[in-house]
């Protein structure tokens, strides 16, 4: 016969059994109010920093015609140079894209943006091969920007490697894209970049470190200025360190082989064909060439010849 005090313990123990089964119960329920507030917490955040970007969205429609009276980049230098007890006076001088020498056009198209013409803002691909690389170095950089993100982060964003901020630009980027030419956000790029320390775009910089307008900058020029651009106050175009030499002579051999091909896109882009079939586009002058002849073949030969760049030896 089983003992009076088995089935006592027997009582206790599904008591406890039970009991802690409430616990559970209870933790379970708990924890999920807690996730759901949290969570709730969490949506409220995101919709509201969603309607805030909406809000302060840049209207870029407005740099068809206009240009920007300064950057974001710019004010941001100006901040700096007045908490040092510094003058903020920045030299900017925006002129129009014919006033810009081709060879700087190419210079910033092979320098900074291969793809510039391809895609739409975003190269994808480059862009993986940068997440690639910092996930391999377990650090944010600032590799994969096209030429039209970088527009984008000078003119409304800051320097930060926040992700928060990488998705502005991409949006940014974006709209850029679909209100401007490819042309225009060139003409926009090399007018705001940074070319040094106090100096802002293509005119300001030729004339402050070779006193000529940006015009009539040389292919050394030229690829002094584009090979500054990743860092320019380290890399002086005035005085070149031995970094900005080496991207110079990497820039001039790129512009020989593929320079004319890069602006002869880009100055395709969004234009009609041409109605007769027999004419192309020149990248240099925007102007168009009979194609050649059996008639007319050495002579268009010698002509070609003579628009290619010619090499440029680097001074020291």
């Amino acid at each position: 016969m089983r003992s009076p005090g088995c089935g006592d313990r027997v009582k206790a123990k599904a008591g406890t059994v039970i009991a802690n089964a409430r616990k559970g119960i209870s933790r379970l329920t708990t924890n999920s109010l807690m996730f759901k507030r949290v969570f709730g917490i969490v949506v409220l955040i995101v919709v509201a920093y969603i309607v805030y970007e909406w809000i302060t969205f840049p209207n870029v429609a407005v740099l068809k015609d206009q240009w920007p009276k300064s950057t974001s980049f710019m004010e941001r230098r100006k901040k700096e140079l007045r908490a040092e007890g510094k003058d903020d006076t920045l030299l900017y001088d925006p002129v129009p894209y014919a006033q810009i020498s081709p060879y700087l056009r190419r210079a910033a198209l092979v320098a900074e943006d291969n793809d510039f013409y391809e895609h739409k803002g975003v190269d994808v691909d480059a862009l993986k091969e940068a997440i690639q690389r910092d996930w391999q170095r377990k650090k944010l950089t600032q590799g994969g920007s096209t030429i039209t993100q970088q527009l984008a982060k000078n003119l409304y964003l800051s320097p930060s490697r926040n992700p928060l901020r990488k998705i502005e630009e991409y949006f940014i980027a974006r709209s850029l894209e679909n209100h401007l030419t490819k042309k225009r956000i060139l003409e926009l790029y090399l007018n705001v970049v940074e070319m040094g320390e106090r100096v802002y775009g293509a005119e300001a910089a030729a004339r402050y470190y070779f006193h000529a307008p940006a015009s009539a900058i040389t292919p050394s020029q030229a690829a002094l200025l584009a090979g500054c651009l990743p860092n320019p106050r380290e890399m002086n175009p005035g005085s070149p360190n031995k970094r900005l030499r080496a991207r110079e002579r990497m820039i001039l051999a790129r512009m020989r082989r593929w320079g004319y091909l890069f602006e002869e896109e880009v100055l395709a882009e969004k234009k009609p064909a041409a109605p007769a079939p027999e004419l192309k586009q020149t990248p240099p002058t925007d102007t168009a060439t009979p194609e050649p002849t059996e008639t007319t073949a050495t002579e268009t030969t010698e002509t070609t010849a003579t628009e290619t760049p010619p090499a440029t030896t680097t001074t020291q």
